[in-house]
């Protein structure tokens, strides 16, 4: 049976890609209260990213905040009601919607699907999976992949879709190995990738 890990994730992350470096940190933990933790299930999300080709004007760097915040009832099995908000480069937009959260061993599923509050409403759908089998007892497998697709309005005129992929080894709280970014934009989809490598470090254990 799934069940969400009550132990909270505090991921670190440096992508170092052949056309630009980001750096990422993700936070989710239930708050607290006097008898335990409670249903609600808060996750927060920092990335930046600098291009090599940046000037003056062109390519310049970007960042992304998101904070989320669910309730997880028992009854409820995994699902939850979310509500967000995410600071971009191009705005700040409330977001509303189902999230899907759940672990087992050494896998992870963390799912999203939310709308835009503001005028013209389009739709979000963000996955994250991680699988982390053991070698030894100190050394594990680490696979991650990562898919965020957005549909600007309903008409869904504009789509992008972003994909990241990560394959490497852990050792205790380190994980480092071979990454790639895929942006995917507009009608025509262009495609821009950024293959390299990723270090990682989990401040809150494995």
């Amino acid at each position: 049976m799934f069940v969400l890990s009550t132990k909270a994730q505090l991921p670190f992350e440096v992508f170092t890609g052949h056309r630009r470096t980001t750096a990422d940190l993700m936070f989710f933990k239930y708050i607290k209260h006097k008898e335990g933790s409670s249903p609600f299930l808060f996750f927060n999300r920092n990335r930046a990213s600098v291009d090599y080709r940046q000037t003056s004007v062109q390519y310049m760097p970007q960042f992304g905040f998101t904070e989320a915040l669910s309730y997880n009832h028992k009854s409820l099995k995994g699902f939850a009601p979310v509500v967000l908000i995410q600071i971009l480069n191009n705005g700040t937009f409330p977001k509303a919607g189902i999230q899907k959260a759940a672990t087992k061993k050494d896998f992870l599923f963390f799912s999203w699907l939310v709308t835009n509050l503001r005028k013209n409403p389009g739709i979000d759908w963000f996955l994250l999976m991680r699988f982390t089998p053991k070698i030894t007892e100190k050394t594990k497998i680490f696979l991650q992949a990562e898919t965020i697709h957005t549909y600007p309005d309903l008409k869904f005129k504009t789509p992008n879709s972003t994909l990241r992929a990560r394959a490497g080894l852990q050792w205790q709280r380190f994980q480092t190995g071979a990454g790639c970014d895929q942006i995917l934009s507009g009608k025509s989809v262009s495609h821009r990738n950024n293959t390299g490598i990723f270090v990682r470090y989990n401040f809150n254990g494995n």
